[in-house]
């Protein structure tokens, strides 16, 4: 665990990820945002994947990782203050119409199977990304941008713009 500087209270959290690629590509997101990551296991690769290593880069150092053993140990390390937005197809909540706080963690499930009901019933809420009709769902790691980007805009938490910086 690190706690890193500039870390916003609004968290990520990985449901058993099982792409190593689209894990990579989350923690890079993050580094760059400034938000924590909860990894929950089991992984369905192993964590040190050269995959991973290629999609994360050297952000790695700059994320905060908060690895968990399994869902009941992710739910007892949890802060209690912070609502569990689940990210889902089968969301109730459109994404543009649902307002997010600065504590919130949003979580994503796996990309091949989702969550199962017991995570769904633990969300404080299920947020779903509008799509075209006939398209079932986005890629995990774009789905986890877009809506961590509009959990950061609407909070006011995104990171200022250096404007020297280029």
């Amino acid at each position: 665990m690190r706690n890193l500087p500039g870390t916003s209270d609004l968290r990520l959290a990985l449901f058993e990820p099982d792409i190593p690629q689209n894990t990579g590509a989350l923690l890079r997101l993050a580094a760059c945002f400034g938000v924590a990551v909860d990894l929950i296991e089991p992984f369905g690769f192993v964590f040190d994947d050269r995959r991973l290593r290629r999609a994360v880069l050297d952000y790695a150092a700059r994320v905060e990782i908060h690895r968990h053993r399994s869902w009941d140990a992710f739910l007892s390390a949890r802060d209690p203050n912070s609502r569990l937005v689940l990210l889902t197809t089968r969301g109730t909540m459109p994404l543009d119409r649902f307002s997010f706080i600065g504590s919130d963690t949003l979580l994503l499930g796996r990309e091949s199977a989702g969550v199962p009901d017991f995570v769904h019933d633990a969300a404080a809420a299920r947020v779903v990304i509008p799509l075209q009709p006939g398209n079932r769902s986005l890629n995990v790691a774009m789905a986890g941008a877009i809506a961590l980007y509009q959990a950061l805009r609407q909070t006011g938490l995104l990171p200022e713009t250096d404007p020297q910086v280029r």
